[in-house]
């Protein structure tokens, strides 16, 4: 036997799926942006890592630690990292410091997320290997940037 719907049930699961639905659309797209975040975060790091490398070679620069940087971030990144940029402007004669700042492609609607990573280390290498890795490495949520 077969129930019968009332009059006050009808629509109300058509009702039900346009309340749900873009709510779980919208919660897909969330997860989306911060993977895509995260992954933009990495490709940053790897590049400030592959400058401070390139910058802590015996003749090396920090103007080449730069240049290695920002090409890393240009070849790797490419489909995470939108314009990426490197910037070694804090660097003292003891201390390496490579910034790379670019922005998040955005899956939601809105604000543009930015991401940067920050990368210090001592110029010698011996300090270098004493130092723990979390002692060595800062990673920053630069936040967001209304378009």
């Amino acid at each position: 036997m077969r129930r019968r719907l009332l009059p006050r049930d009808a629509g109300m699961l058509t009702l039900s799926y346009v309340i749900i639905v873009p709510v779980f659309l919208l919660a897909l797209m969330v997860i989306t942006q911060a993977t895509m975040w995260y992954l933009a975060r990495s490709a940053a790091l790897a590049a400030a890592r592959q400058g401070v490398d390139a910058a802590r070679v015996p003749d090396g620069s920090v103007g080449a630690g730069v240049a290695a940087a920002d090409a890393f971030a240009q070849n790797s990144a490419s489909g995470y990292l939108l314009s990426p940029s490197a910037d070694g402007a804090a660097s003292t004669a003891v201390t390496i410091v490579i910034t790379v700042r670019g922005s998040v492609p955005s899956m939601v609607p809105g604000p543009v997320v930015l991401s940067r990573a920050d990368l210090t280390t001592p110029k010698s290498s011996s300090l270098h290997k004493s130092l723990p890795s979390s002692r060595v490495v800062k990673n920053r949520f630069s936040g967001f940037k209304s378009r």
